[in-house]
């Protein structure tokens, strides 16, 4: 149980409980401020907190949220009767891997809303539907917006809750423009919803060009859709017979071509690639990972588990920086690191 208490109450009570006494105090002054919020022995340090700003979240949930407008069928449904066949439900979404579950707890704070399940064993998910809970989403959303094409199924997404809160959904022509938004949305309408409505046209979406509004964002985008590399690959020009290289990656759809490109200007570094419909942005120049892109990870950190392959990456550079590549040793060392980074530190969380 999690209980917040004032400032005067929590020293009364701690005077007579010596388990208030150690527990720090946890501030929240809206979403301007920062968010401390118990890691309830989730990852591997127990007892910690988790700090995150609302624009971190906006950047997280460009990398990782959904935006949903579900059609059902209506269980109330009786033939002649006033009440439609189909009903909508909306649906704000973030699925993680079970390691990071306190960034969904996280989240959920900072919002006030929502309900986290667990959809399958190593997946958690925090889901908010309620339309009154869904005006947080619209709220925070309304104030921090999102810049990737994301932007532009959160657009739809307010506008169908706006016509569920002026009920036009209990109408024909309202639920007709309801399927119309959905239609444009994610993966478009089903089979069954093209045969019902068969001359329904999707919306024209909004294109999206924005500028990164603010470190955070980039912080809470990385952690989503990052990655830290260390590659050694064999060289018969080294001395060892093995090259070491450092390599920072973040990889999105080809429609946020011109996101990746606002990348490249903000951090002042790393070039795009493409290859079929993906864009990567990369970043392999060493000097720019030591001055640029450390130091700005240090300042906006990456949080949950990603943290953990951003910490090794530093500690390789840290050996390459000091020549220990160039050893047997270092370069023993840099190989462990890299063994139990990224997609093995993710099969040895699950064995665990």
């Amino acid at each position: 149980m999690f209980k917040v208490y004032s400032n005067g109450f929590r020293e009364k009570l701690s005077n007579q409980n010596p388990f208030l006494a150690n527990i720090k105090l946890i501030g929240f002054a809206g979403y301007k401020q920062q968010l401390l919020c118990i890691n309830r022995g989730i990852s591997n340090t127990s007892d910690t907190y988790i700090t995150m700003s609302a624009w971190w979240l906006t950047g997280f949930v460009d990398a990782e949220g959904c935006f949903r407008l579900s059609i059902l069928k209506n269980k109330n449904y009786k033939e002649g009767g006033k009440v439609l066949p189909l009903k909508p439900r909306l649906y704000f979404q973030i699925g993680l891997h079970r390691k990071d579950e306190v960034i969904l707890e996280s989240i959920k704070f900072l919002l006030g809303v929502g309900k986290i399940y667990k959809s399958r064993p190593d997946l958690y998910e925090l889901q908010v539907s309620s339309v009154k809970d869904i005006s947080a989403i619209i709220n925070h959303f309304d104030k921090y917006p999102l810049i990737t094409q994301k932007f532009s199924d959160y657009k739809l997404f307010k506008q169908a809750y706006n016509l569920i809160i002026n009920k036009e959904h209990l109408t024909k022509e309202g639920l007709s423009k309801l399927v119309a938004i959905k239609a444009s949305m994610n993966l478009g309408l089903s089979p069954l919803l093209k045969e019902a409505y068969p001359n329904i046209k999707p919306i024209n979406r909004e294109n999206v060009i924005k500028e990164i509004p603010n470190p955070d964002w980039l912080a809470g985008f990385t952690t989503g859709e990052g990655c830290f590399l260390v590659k050694v690959t064999k060289s018969s020009s080294h001395r060892l017979g093995w090259q070491v290289q450092l390599k920072f990656q973040i990889t999105q759809h080809c429609r946020d071509r011109v996101l990746m490109d606002n990348i490249v200007k903000y951090l002042g570094c790393g070039y795009i690639s493409e290859r079929n419909d993906i864009v990567d942005f990369h970043v392999t120049k060493f000097t720019d990972i030591i001055e640029k892109i450390i130091p700005f990870f240090a300042e906006y950190p990456i949080l949950g588990v990603k943290m953990e392959n951003y910490n090794d990456f530093k500690l390789v550079a840290n050996l390459i920086q000091n020549n220990q590549h160039l050893t047997e040793e270092g370069l023993e060392k840099i190989k462990i690191i890299k063994s139990n980074m990224n997609s093995s530190r993710e099969s040895n969380t699950n064995e665990s």
